[in-house]
């Protein structure tokens, strides 16, 4: 021990400490230990000893000159020790986090990363919940859920949501509005929806495409409203083998009024249709951040011309199809459809699926 007592006097005397009263130094700790270290009547240092076990005092056997004093003296700090007498102590000036439960809508931030977005989503993922957090560029990305959240800057432990109560599923509903109803693959009925091109059957089978397959009733194309009378004299219907005929532009004095015209009359079919040059304005222009569709001149081409004006691009058929993907992307159920289609669309359906039509009629 008076080796280990030498030495820290000479590192006192390598990094030139100067002579001072034990109490000059220890003003700041809480009545700590100190040895006081003295050489022919002057101090030249003293250190604090905080755990019992380093608490000793001893004289140097070597030179008589040296002495040794155990002192104790009272904490009047001149400063804030944010860590105090012990460091594993609880800072009890630091916020306590709260527990809560992870909820979609709130904000919260990753305090780790600095991450600030909104939740979207929170989910078990193998075994582990997760909270999928949106900043404010639209990016997502997720985080395990528990400590090191803040809300408002307050810390805050996500929790996973409350469990709920179990109760008896909700009836699916298909996009067209009717309740799902499981069931087996049907062979195809007689009859048939026709509509004028692929943009037409892809937006009916999206919406209705649940309903006519429980119905067992396919959607065919015309490929153009001009082919009608001659995909009808090969088709043959009849009250057995309805055929029910939706047209774009329907309006009277168009062409496609004229043509309706020359295969109403005939049994087991029903023409109807939208005033809509295309199937493109049967979407309501709010889906698609529009406050209305554009007219386009009949001089052009109308799907070009419509992409002109909203500002997409409008270069060729291939930008034709990514607009139109996009188009039916932003369509999530019936609700997202204008009514003078939507009506027109249903009535087909009823023509071709109720069985108690034509009944007494010639087939």
């Amino acid at each position: 021990m008076p080796v280990m007592l030498a030495i820290f006097a000479l590192a006192c005397h390598a990094a030139h400490y100067q002579p001072q009263r034990a109490a000059d130094i220890s003003s700041h700790l809480y009545y700590q230990r100190y040895l006081s270290l003295h050489h022919s009547g002057h101090c030249l240092s003293a250190i604090a000893l905080a755990l019992p076990e380093c608490q000793f005092y001893a004289a140097s056997p070597n030179n008589p000159n040296i002495t040794v004093t155990l002192l104790a003296m009272p904490h009047t700090s001149s400063y804030s020790d944010r860590y105090g007498n012990d460091v594993l102590a609880r800072d009890s000036g630091q916020p306590l986090s709260t527990h809560l439960p992870a909820e979609v809508g709130m904000v919260v931030e990753d305090a780790t990363t600095g991450y600030v977005g909104e939740v979207m989503a929170v989910r078990k993922v193998s075994g582990q919940w997760l909270v999928e957090l949106e900043d404010r560029t639209l990016r997502r990305k997720s985080f395990p859920l528990g400590a090191g959240f803040l809300i408002e800057g307050h810390p805050v432990i996500l929790d996973p949501p409350p469990t709920q109560p179990v109760s008896a599923p909700a009836r699916m509903v298909t996009a067209s509005g009717s309740f799902h109803v499981e069931f087996d693959a049907r062979v195809a009925q007689p009859s048939r929806i026709w509509v004028e091109g692929k943009h037409d059957a892809d937006l009916v089978s999206y919406i209705w495409g649940t309903d006519l397959a429980y119905e067992g009733i396919m959607i065919e194309e015309l490929f153009g409203a001009d082919n009608l009378p001659a995909i009808m004299d090969v088709f043959q219907p009849s009250w057995n083998r309805r055929a029910g005929i939706m047209l774009d532009h329907m309006v009277t004095g168009s062409k496609e009024d004229r043509i309706a015209r020359q295969v109403s009359n005939r049994p087991g079919v029903l023409v109807l249709g939208h005033p809509y040059v295309d199937i493109w304005h049967a979407i309501k222009p709010q889906r698609l951040g529009l406050q209305a569709w554009p007219d386009v001149p009949r001089t052009e081409d109308f799907k070009l011309g419509t992409l002109r004006r909203i500002g997409w691009p409008c270069k060729d058929a291939e930008d034709v199809g990514m607009a139109w993907a996009r188009m039916k992307e932003a369509v999530r159920d019936y609700r997202d459809l204008e009514p003078a289609f939507l009506g027109r669309m249903e009535e087909l359906i009823d023509f071709v699926t109720d069985p108690s039509l034509g009944h007494g009629a010639a087939s």
